[in-house]
């Protein structure tokens, strides 16, 4: 009798990270739910649900991770930070702490599970990046580039390992003002914004938080993911919600 499968989630302490974990554990496969700061109390007790503690932009978090995670079949790489706001207003320092975990911290993440992948010549990585990579917006200069990079990293490394029977996908979710990512991603910015441009970022603001339009849920996310890591037909790109849908012209 097979095992189920496991998959391992970054970025699962809220949003669209935690609904994920609850949604494959709901479908019956094993979660390594990781968190910087791991809550017992935001997903059921369960004996598919394991929550350990990852910090992907510590090389030594990630080894601990990983090893404590056991066999995996699918790596899902949805941890990430926001910014909101005008290129002269972050620091260089500051640009450096994005990529860090959005770029850099994908990266690390999918070469700590590579090798047992391509060993077993089975395994799928699924990065969660962002529909502003598909349409250029006011004051996300900096994040979309940190996300414009993974979806260029994720298309070359599906060709090289191809090979090896390992698939590497993208999700890319809208905008979605009921999660805490654009509040954190605000937060990130005071005490360093640029005052040429407050009216204008408060417009833009405005925009993001305006739940009239189509926007994505935490729900949309969850099934993207689901769909990419168990389908072998998915397409390289899902886009998830209704607003990244539009983007993506579907």
């Amino acid at each position: 009798m097979s095992h189920p499968s496991t998959v391992l989630i970054t970025g699962c302490s809220s949003g669209f990270g935690l609904e994920t974990a609850r949604h494959f554990a709901d479908q019956g496969w094993r979660v390594v739910a990781t968190m910087r700061t791991p809550r017992e109390d935001v997903l059921p007790r369960s004996d598919r649900i394991r929550i350990l503690p990852l910090d992907v932009t510590d090389p030594g978090s990630i080894a601990r991770c990983i090893d404590a995670a056991g066999p995996l079949d699918a790596l899902v790489n949805n941890a990430g930070v926001g910014w909101l706001g005008p290129v002269e207003g972050i620091t260089l320092a500051g640009v450096r702490d994005l990529f860090e975990t959005n770029t850099f911290g994908t990266i690390a993440m999918t070469q700590a599970v590579l090798p047992q992948f391509r060993l077993r010549r089975s395994g799928v990585v699924v990065n969660v990046t962002s529909s502003v990579t598909l349409l250029p917006l006011p004051l996300l200069a900096v994040y979309t580039a940190s996300k414009a990079a993974v979806n260029a990293f994720t298309e070359s490394l599906a060709l090289e390992l191809a090979p090896f029977d390992v698939r590497v996908r993208l999700v890319l979710p809208g905008r979605a003002p009921g999660t805490s990512f654009g509040d954190n991603a605000r937060r990130r910015m005071e005490g360093s914004d640029h005052g040429a441009y407050s009216d204008f970022r408060e417009r833009v603001f405005a925009a993001v938080r305006d739940t009239s339009t189509p926007v994505t849920h935490a729900a949309d996310v969850a099934e993207a993911v689901w769909h990419a890591v168990t389908d072998p037909s998915a397409p390289m790109r899902t886009p998830a919600g209704a607003d990244a849908l539009a983007l993506a012209g579907r």
